[in-house]
């Protein structure tokens, strides 16, 4: 019972780091990479992003997957009132029923396409492969949100695969480092994958944090759809994982998705209305006279 406390209790502080990074790197969504190194506030986020990190890492010695990776959507759950109370504002119907609908689906899936099985590395081959295929994706991914009016919503996709590859990655370099030792780290193919890992840890973090320009919710929603999704998949591909569901539990899968679909476009919604909303016109100045 103490450890189920502990594995909850690390996982409200994760989202707890994330929401509020998150909500630091929309502050500066709009400044460019050269401009956003000398942010100092922004080094506090990235601090954040990699505390949290730390934390969901040690939650996985206190608790089951199938509990950690539900309670990874609390990050949106504080996110999106904490983006409203900072902007000191109510948040909108359309805010508060997009994440009920996202949180419900993204629940529902990790819960139920969850995959098991020994922890596997990826062979010389399927790294090269997949950190080539990824490489690609983010490009056309990225560049598909730097068109002109294009949705903000390609580069959190493009920054979730990022994290997702990143994280079957390090799950290489740390099985290969237990079974072979610290040797290992020095092997061609080992520094190749943690070189890797850095290069897609700043690629996404700089994706996730332009996906931010035009409102919060909707591309965290988006990011943290794709993640689990992407990580899933390359583990079933590539890890020797296997999905533990029925057909039945894959039609609710199915329900799940459609769910946070729905509440991703209500995000998007609620994001595009804020802003089309015009802004009240100042009051007039006493020291200028008005028409009467």
């Amino acid at each position: 019972m103490t450890d189920l406390i502990i594995a909850i209790a690390l996982c409200v502080a994760v989202a707890i780091a994330y929401a509020v990074a998150a909500l630091i790197q929309a502050r500066f969504a709009h400044l460019t990479v050269l401009e956003l190194v000398r942010v100092p506030v922004l080094w506090v986020a990235i601090g954040l992003n990699g505390l949290g990190a730390a934390l969901h890492v040690t939650s996985l010695n206190f608790g089951p997957l199938s509990l950690i990776q539900p309670l990874g959507v609390l990050t949106l759950v504080i996110a999106v009132p904490l983006a409203a109370i900072t902007a000191r504002r109510r948040a909108t119907r359309l805010e508060l029923t997009g994440t009920v609908y996202t949180v419900i689906g993204l629940a529902g899936l990790a819960m139920l396409i969850t995959t098991g099985g020994k922890p596997d590395t990826l062979t010389t081959p399927e790294l090269i492969g997949l950190i080539v295929a990824t490489v690609v994706l983010v490009t056309v991914l990225g560049l598909l949100g730097r068109r002109p009016n294009a949705s903000t919503l390609w580069e959190a996709v493009a920054g979730g695969l990022a994290f997702s590859v990143c994280s079957a990655l390090c799950q290489t370099v740390v099985v290969t480092v237990d079974e072979a030792g610290a040797g290992a780290l020095l092997r061609p193919i080992t520094i190749f994958a943690m070189i890797s890992i850095g290069t897609f840890a700043v690629v996404a973090t700089i994706l996730t944090q332009r996906s931010y320009r035009n409102g919060l919710s909707a591309p965290l929603a988006v990011t943290n759809l794709v993640n689990p999704a992407s990580a899933t998949i390359i583990g079933v591909a590539l890890l020797g994982e296997s999905i533990a569901t029925t057909n039945f539990q894959i039609a609710l899968a199915v329900i799940c998705a459609l769910l946070s679909g729905y509440g991703v476009a209500q995000l998007a919604r609620a994001r595009d209305v804020a802003a089309t909303v015009p802004a009240a016109a100042p009051a007039p100045r006493e020291d200028v006279p008005t028409n009467a």
